[in-house]
């Protein structure tokens, strides 16, 4: 069964890095005003979430990211939650307590451009490798468990 989950991880997150495709750098505050980019994290594994306090999907996965990122935070992979709807810093900061979320919560807006195209359906996961290229990204929940077996996957294959 965890074969079978892998295989289908593998063909639901698709890389989609090229070299005629750059990777947009993000620029976004955090509910602190800190500015975060993935140029910040190069050398960890970066699990770029786009979601919104109303995706009733965004809220069931927050549990798994926190999880994720706290098992990884201090050695090779972060969580970096991308807020994509119009919500005040109050209303963010409130929903990140009560959600416990544990990772970096930055702002933006729908009209706010992703890391590589238009998010057209929330939540979007992307993940990008330690070398700062995306190498899957995921339409809908993802999963602590996905992320880890996608990443190791990557990390028995050499690649």
């Amino acid at each position: 069964m965890k074969r079978f989950a892998l295989v289908l991880l593998m063909f639901i997150m698709q890389p989609l890095f090229a070299a005629n495709n750059p990777l947009n750098d993000l620029d976004l505050k955090d509910l602190d005003g800190k500015v975060h980019k993935l140029s910040d994290y190069r050398g960890k594994w970066i699990v770029v979430n786009y979601w919104a306090t109303w995706c009733p999907p965004c809220r069931h996965e927050i549990p798994d990211l926190v999880d994720f990122h706290n098992k990884h935070k201090d050695s090779d992979a972060v969580v970096l939650g991308v807020n994509h709807e119009y919500a005040t810093v109050k209303e963010l900061k409130n929903f990140k307590k009560k959600y416990k979320m544990s990772y970096p919560v930055l702002q933006a807006t729908p009209r706010t451009p992703s890391i590589d195209r238009e998010i057209r359906g929330l939540p979007t996961t992307y993940l990008v490798n330690p070398e700062g290229q995306i190498v899957a990204v995921q339409s809908g929940p993802i999963s602590a468990g996905m992320l880890e077996g996608y990443i190791n996957d990557k990390a028995d294959s050499g690649k």
